[in-house]
């Protein structure tokens, strides 16, 4: 038994996250998401062979991969530079607007979307950390779940399709089926 963070379970209301089948959805991927409430900043250590299977298109080859073993910043700024407002690979944005929170939310241009609509301004750009803040994750990802419009799949009890439009593919799918059958359980659905 997992039970989920306070903060979250109050800030699902406020966005539509109502009804107990909509709630083990929602519960069940951000578990997945984050680890079982416990993962907050993505770490980005990975060994030589895992990076290239992560993040093929970056790390081709075996021995180039071997060089950024151990460097977390280096591999956050060469897979997430030039991309969703962040700027080059020197630029520092790729580690500085790394995952966080329950979505893992990442790049400059989520940041200030997730910041505008949330809080009204610029803060999260300003300081991304704040979105590792277990109350501002939570609100964070009951405003990402809304905006991509879960509520429809969950309604529908299409794991795949809620799986989909918060991971924009379908990783991790039999722990998140396991998820959702625990949370179904604890909320009766």
């Amino acid at each position: 038994h997992m039970s989920a963070p306070y903060e979250l379970i109050v800030a699902m209301p406020k966005y539509g996250i109502n009804t107990p089948l909509r709630q083990a959805h929602f519960l069940a991927q951000m578990a997945h998401e984050s680890a079982g409430f416990t993962k907050f900043v993505e770490s980005l250590n990975y060994s030589a062979e895992r990076l290239r299977v992560v993040f093929p298109k970056y790390f081709r080859d075996a021995k180039f991969a071997a060089t950024y073993v151990g460097k977390p910043q280096a591999i956050a700024n060469r897979v997430y530079g030039n991309r969703f407002g962040n700027g080059p690979e020197s630029s520092g944005d790729g580690f500085k607007y790394r995952g966080r929170g329950f979505t893992h939310l990442t790049f400059k241009a989520n940041y200030a979307e997730a910041s505008e609509n949330v809080f009204g301004d610029d803060r999260l750009v300003r300081d991304p950390d704040i979105a590792s803040m277990i109350g501002p994750a939570a609100t964070i990802a009951c405003w990402y779940w809304k905006d991509r419009k879960c509520n429809a799949h969950a309604d529908r009890d299409d794991l795949e399709g809620v799986t989909r439009a918060i991971n924009g593919g379908v990783n991790g799918m039999t722990q998140r089926a396991n998820w959702l059958k625990q949370f179904k359980k604890e909320l009766h659905t």
